[in-house]
């Protein structure tokens, strides 16, 4: 089994892992009640998808 020769130093071993970066989700307008909502999913303030009614919103 390999090993390596020589240690690899924090420097190295941190630019290999500066592109294991999360990201913010997409975030849309939706184009019923113009709330944020995630893309391709239903709106969770108004309860549309693609111009039909999927869930029923909750009254607040």
């Amino acid at each position: 089994m390999a090993l390596p020769k020589r240690k690899i130093s924090k420097s190295r071993r941190d630019k290999r892992r500066t592109h294991w970066v999360l990201s913010a989700p997409a975030m849309s307008p939706c184009p019923k009640c113009h709330q944020p909502r995630l893309s391709h999913r239903v709106c969770p303030h108004c309860g549309h998808y693609k111009g039909t009614e999927i869930l029923e919103a909750e009254e607040t």
